[in-house]
């Protein structure tokens, strides 16, 4: 497949179905409810079933046990710091919880996979894949535990509610991590995947972003993100300029592959994740910041960001 067409293909699942979700908000067969579970689906069934054919034949060595780590760390420490800033900026606690999340979690999946592949080819992409999977295991195991924390906070606030810390690392939404183990056992014993599963994986990928995306689309109120922003320009700073000055100084100590370590310094400046409304909306957190967060920080490494890290990275 060439650059052109796979171009073409992320143009198209990044606006197809943002589109076709604003464009649900004005019709009156789907309600907010439909598209709730258009989000479980994702978490409940595509996120496991794609996390576990990944692990099953994901190939781990010496040379890559420094990218996992990174990865985990690209969403620690802007996520770190965006707490901090969390309890002094926001009163409320869906606004600090929606604050993190849209700082922890950035679009390493299809805006970070294109993006890499047009600079270091099918090897950075092969780093890139490595990253997200490992991505999905700070989400399901830290973020997912922490916006439920934030959500029980303001509940407590409100009904009282006993915070179960079992519940929070023990629920239904930590399933892809199920995934994650069953593929990685697979793997270590040495038991062929099937090759149809190939076609399968590239299906559910596909898949998975539309019904990603779609309810990103419908959660869209341009009238609510309008107030969040002009004052996200702190969120700007720390994913574009801080994070990615300190990832790669980290990295560079510890990795002399040039292509890994221009990979990681591309992923570490990417825009906030659709993952952060999808959190949102599960925990019930502010839906309308992490949209914001998500069209602003998109915007600018999209038409900023990105032009800097290719003329640069390319020459």
């Amino acid at each position: 497949m060439d650059i052109q067409t796979k171009l073409l293909i992320f143009a198209i699942d990044m606006i197809g179905p943002l589109l076709l979700g604003y464009a649900c908000k004005y019709q009156q067969v789907f309600n907010a409810g439909f598209f709730n579970k258009m989000i479980l689906n994702n978490i409940l069934v595509v996120c496991p079933l794609v996390s576990f054919f990944s692990f099953w034949i994901l190939p781990i060595n010496s040379d890559l046990l420094w990218v996992p780590l990174i990865s985990i760390a690209m969403g620690f420490l802007p996520g770190g710091i965006a707490y901090i800033i969390a309890q002094l900026k926001y009163s409320d606690d869906r606004e600090r919880g929606s604050y993190v999340m849209a700082a922890s979690l950035s679009n390493f999946g299809t805006i970070g996979g294109i993006c890499v592949f047009l600079i270091y080819g099918e090897k950075g992409y092969a780093y890139q894949q490595i990253m997200v999977l490992f991505q999905y295991v700070f989400m399901f195991t830290c973020c997912y535990p922490l916006a439920q924390s934030y959500e029980n906070r303001f509940k407590k606030e409100s009904i009282k509610q006993k915070i179960s810390l079992k519940a929070m690392l023990f629920s239904k939404n930590q399933l892809a991590v199920l995934g994650i183990l069953l593929g990685g056992v697979l793997h270590y014993l040495e038991v062929p995947r099937p090759h149809e599963i190939n076609g399968t994986i590239q299906i559910l990928i596909h898949f998975g972003t539309w019904t990603g995306l779609i309810p990103v689309g419908y959660s869209i109120n341009l009238k609510k993100i309008r107030q969040y922003w002009l004052s996200l320009f702190d969120l700007s700073i720390i994913k574009f300029i801080v994070t990615p000055i300190i990832i790669y100084f980290l990295s560079h100590i510890v990795i002399h592959d040039i292509n890994m370590l221009g990979t990681i310094l591309v992923l570490s400046c990417m825009p906030t994740a659709v993952n952060a409304v999808i959190t949102s909306r599960i925990y019930n957190l502010n839906v309308d910041l992490n949209v914001a967060a998500f069209i602003v920080t998109t915007l600018l490494f999209l038409f900023i960001i990105y032009p800097l890290l290719f003329i640069g990275l390319s020459c």
